[in-house]
């Protein structure tokens, strides 16, 4: 039977597990009724083995991609620690289904047992939190980038950031960081006092549907601002969605388990980022539903389930990241190049104009012809040469779209 049909055959609760062996043997009911499943079920170990390949596959690729991309960009590590998370999750649940029981007069093996189901639920529940928090840095990175200018970036953003405007102190992502920590919390506790005592997991179950809500409505409210961005670039800066691709790439062109080439259309990471959360929302609301409906509800002792609405998402979401890595969208026509020079705005149609940002305050400042000795080559719409000379005296540097380092190439005196 397939993972849905056939999971139900093993989804007894504690209460059913208890009737089940005294009517089947007739000798040592005494012992086996004070044994209960501690998960309400017995995880198919074939369906755990499929996910581990899956999340170990993508997982191992994202860390080649890590070390291999220079810089390198620390935030990617919520990517590859939270695949590696997930893996840890599977292995344990595949541990987990050897000794699944709980008895009631504890022994050494129950104790492990039950301690191992704790830190394998916290594994796969909590370590989706970092794939959220990819999201958020990846979407305020290519808000800010120098491919819209400051004047998109404020106008199309319904949440004024501080890296766009000087004068606010709004942070994207910290907003969402740290109400991922708040419900994260919510859901690490809960998660850990899931045990069967029948007051500790009532008490567990509402903290981690209480955290679950609260992330579902925080990322709700991230999706909504990264539709509006879309949205109002799409409207009001058409020649921005529509933008000429001068190098002549296509999606089959770009898309490469191990390709390093850059890629020129910011368009394509933007999907990404709607499809990632598409895929996020689906596991958010199908845990807030499994939870609500109880410690042995349908959702919870049915595992296919599990597999369709949150393993395969969420694994969808990341994998995708695995043939665009976020670091190839660094050296395009607008972002600044890894060999320096400055960036390029195109929010004006038919004109280029040279954008830098001041480290003080991180505002985008226009290269005037009379601010640097290279104007000539600003109005050719060609990256002027460096001054060495200058690199002692200026505060001036490049952003990169997705870099957390600004550049060390000095654009003028």
């Amino acid at each position: 039977m397939g993972l849905i049909g056939g999971a139900g055959a093993q989804s007894l609760n504690g209460s059913q597990l208890r009737l089940d062996a005294s009517t089947s043997t007739g000798t040592d009911t005494d012992d086996d009724s004070d044994r209960i499943l501690v998960a309400g079920f017995i995880p198919k170990n074939s369906a755990s083995i499929i996910a581990i390949v899956a999340y170990t596959v993508s997982g191992v690729i994202h860390w080649i991609h890590y070390f291999r991309f220079w810089p390198r960009r620390r935030y990617m590590l919520t990517l590859t620690i939270g695949m590696t998370g997930m893996v840890m999750g599977f292995i344990l649940r595949i541990a987990y289904s050897a000794n699944p029981y709980w008895e009631i007069h504890s022994n050494p093996s129950s104790i492990s047992t039950l301690i191992i189901f704790i830190v394998m639920s916290l594994f796969i529940l909590c370590s989706p939190c970092a794939f959220l928090a990819l999201d958020y840095v990846l979407f305020e990175h290519l808000s800010q980038s120098p491919t819209f200018g400051l004047e998109v970036s404020r106008k199309c953003l319904a949440l004024p950031s501080s890296l766009s405007s000087p004068t606010s102190r709004i942070s994207i992502v910290k907003i969402f960081v740290w109400a991922d920590i708040v419900t994260f919390n919510f859901q690490s506790t809960g998660g850990g006092l899931q045990t069967d005592n029948p007051v500790l997991s009532n008490i567990g179950r509402i903290l981690v549907n209480i955290g679950l809500v609260l992330q579902l409505i925080s990322f709700g409210f991230f999706v909504y601002l990264l539709l509006v961005f879309g949205y109002r670039i799409r409207t009001s800066y058409p020649h921005l969605w529509h933008m000429m691709n001068p190098h002549g790439q296509t999606f089959s062109s770009t898309i490469g388990l191990f390709k390093t080439t850059a890629i020129h259309d910011w368009r394509i990471l933007f999907y990404m980022l709607c499809f990632s959360c598409i895929c996020i929302i689906i596991r958010s609301a199908f845990r807030v539903v499994e939870y609500a409906q109880g410690y042995n509800g349908f959702l919870s002792t049915h595992e296919g389930y599990f597999y369709l609405l949150d393993a395969l998402p969420l694994w969808l979401a990341m994998t995708q990241f695995c043939f665009f890595w976020p670091s190839r969208f660094l050296d395009t026509q607008g972002m600044t190049s890894a060999s320096g020079g400055p960036s390029v705005d195109l929010q004006t149609p038919g004109k280029t104009k040279l954008y830098a940002s001041h480290e003080a305050n991180h505002e985008w400042i226009p290269l005037e012809a009379g601010q640097t000795s290279t104007s000539s080559s600003t109005r050719s719409n060609t990256p002027p040469s460096p001054d060495p000379d200058a690199a002692t005296n200026s505060n001036v540097h490049a952003h990169a779209l997705l870099g957390e380092d600004r550049g060390s190439e000095v654009i003028g005196a």
